[in-house]
């Protein structure tokens, strides 16, 4: 039995909880701590503010689940100031071992453990996750993650990191064409991620502002979403009927890209949009692929409704890499 510190670092939002693994099996996830990443200068500061809410010392053990590409020694958070260093973080922390994953390869290794009523229906057909063949993981927060859960029938679970939110966003009709164009005189380089993310809505909001020749406006984001999905705002419903329009296609994309036989979305703008992902048109862009149609339409995709995916899968991920 052995006790470690799961971490869930994001743009937004830097979570922790501590965990109980037993045999190579997580049993216990703790509750979970939420600080907001703008608030500390560093990882190693966010750690010492979690200490202090537990009240007693940390374990020396860290699996650590970051919104970046994991690659080298040295990297930074894709949408904040952060830089982590893995050797300064286990001396300074003293700990005995650290395991860094990409966030969404996190969510990936909880999506491999969790029950099944801790995924909501879509779209697709009715049934049950594959256990073998390929799952393709996607979903929105500050920015858009996407992984991969490759199975091999016999529960060896294998995750693929990827960056799949960076690719190019290709707009699907003369609106689309719109506001790309708009968007690239802004960003100059337009990412799928530039639209489908929660800075995503506000990107699209504005330049439907612009294009109806309304007046400038400043929205902060939380406000936003909040106005889109209880249609108080009329063009952030639009704006938001658009979003779901993109990630369908986007999973779908994504989907034939991987080889993919299920979907899953994720994120925690994913499952705020709950009932309004089934209702909207998702369903139809995401089997809108010309000759490869059909195929869409017999994957089942998935939403994860399980709270805290990302420190569920850190300490997944820690069981299965040190002491599986």
């Amino acid at each position: 039995m052995q006790q470690i510190v799961a971490a869930d670092i994001g743009g937004t939002h830097a979570r922790f909880a501590l965990a109980t693994i037993d045999h190579g099996v997580v049993k216990e996830l703790g509750a979970c701590v939420t600080l907001k990443t703008s608030d500390f200068v560093s990882f190693e500061r966010a750690w010492n503010a979690f200490e202090e809410r537990i009240g007693s010392k940390l374990p020396s053990y860290l699996s650590l689940a970051v919104a970046a590409p994991v690659t080298n020694e040295e990297f930074s958070l894709t949408n904040s100031h952060w830089q982590i260093r893995r050797s300064q973080v286990v001396s300074q922390l003293e700990l005995n071992s650290m395991v860094v994953i990409n966030d969404f390869a996190a969510v990936a290794h909880a999506i491999s453990v969790v029950d099944d009523e801790d995924l909501r229906h879509i779209t697709g057909p009715k049934e049950q996750l594959p256990t073998s063949g390929v799952i393709t993981i996607v979903g929105p927060g500050t920015g858009l993650g996407a992984a991969i859960l490759v199975r091999d029938g016999n529960h060896l679970d294998r995750v693929i990191d990827t960056e799949g939110g960076h690719i190019d966003f290709a707009p699907l009709d003369s609106l689309e064409d719109r506001i790309v164009e708009q968007l690239r005189k802004k960003f100059g380089r337009v990412s799928v991620e530039r639209l489908v993310s929660g800075p995503g809505l506000l990107n699209i909001y504005e330049v439907l502002r612009k294009l109806e020749n309304e007046a400038d406006v400043v929205r902060d984001e939380a406000s936003l979403w909040s106005s889109a999905l209880d249609e108080t705002d009329q063009i952030a419903a639009i704006a938001l009927d658009r979003f779901c329009l993109s990630l369908g296609a986007i999973a779908g994309d994504l989907a034939l890209a991987h080889g993919a036989s299920a979907v899953v979305i994720a994120g925690g703008i994913g499952k705020r949009l709950g009932d309004r992902l089934a209702s909207s048109g998702f369903a139809s862009r995401f089997v809108a692929k010309g000759r490869f149609e059909r195929r869409l339409a017999a994957i089942p995709v998935k939403l994860m409704t399980y709270p805290e995916p990302g420190l569920l899968g850190a300490a997944v991920a820690y069981a299965r890499e040190v002491l599986g």
